[in-house]
């Protein structure tokens, strides 16, 4: 078990990371899925007793992820601000100095649902925002964990995790990698999610991120 577990897919080499993340060497790219920034504070809005600091701690992640890779780009898999609430002036000032620690990195939004009802990010944080798909060879880059007919996806979306049950009737939930020929998903990155429990195929990788570490089902 390490922090970082190496694979090959569809003739690229990806490092499917311990915190919840895709470092793709060829591309020098950072992939995550589902950030879901002020998700707490939406749901603060809402009169909801939540957790505070779920947004500065995913920040703080990605931080760490930028400065352990050598990261060329930042690629988002959709679902990177949590709704419109999100857009509260605290949120926002907190990912402009985010932006402003990662000035030279070029940062891809592939708009995902909350995307589209959230709005795109202001301007000012420089990120380019895209409709899905993406095609960066050999992959097709999306949010929604569809099938392409020419290119192999890699998705989010669903939060993926697998439960893990024992004889004496334990269960312990991790989030998870699943990799697959059609369509490969990546977990939730953003601190404040849940999941959906998948059923892994016979034709499918599954790989646990869980404590510091990655390891193959």
């Amino acid at each position: 078990m390490t922090d970082l577990l190496a694979i090959e897919h569809c003739g690229q080499q990806l490092w499917l990371l311990s915190d919840k993340a895709i470092y793709w060497p060829a591309r020098r790219a950072l992939l995550v899925a589902d950030v879901h920034i002020g998700k707490a504070a939406s749901y603060r809005a809402l009169h909801q007793p939540v957790p505070r600091g779920t947004t500065a701690a995913t920040l703080a992640r990605l931080d760490a992820l930028l400065a352990a890779h050598d990261c060329e780009q930042l690629i988002v898999l959709g679902d990177f601000l949590h709704a419109r609430a999100a857009r509260a002036p605290a949120t926002l000032a907190r990912l402009q100095a985010w932006r402003e620690r990662h000035k030279t990195v070029k940062i891809v939004l592939i708009r995902g649902n909350h995307d589209r009802s959230a709005g795109d990010p202001p301007t000012s944080l420089g990120i380019e925002v895209l409709d899905e798909p993406w095609l960066l060879e050999p992959f097709a880059l999306q949010h929604e964990p569809h099938a392409h007919p020419t290119h192999p996806v890699l998705a989010g979306h669903v939060h993926p995790v697998l439960v893990l049950r024992g004889k004496a009737r334990q269960r312990l939930r991790l989030p998870c990698f699943l990799v697959d020929g059609q369509v490969s998903l990546l977990p939730a990155f953003g601190e404040f999610t849940g999941g959906w429990e998948i059923t892994p195929t016979v034709t499918s990788r599954v790989f646990l991120a869980g404590a510091g570490r990655v390891w193959a089902l």
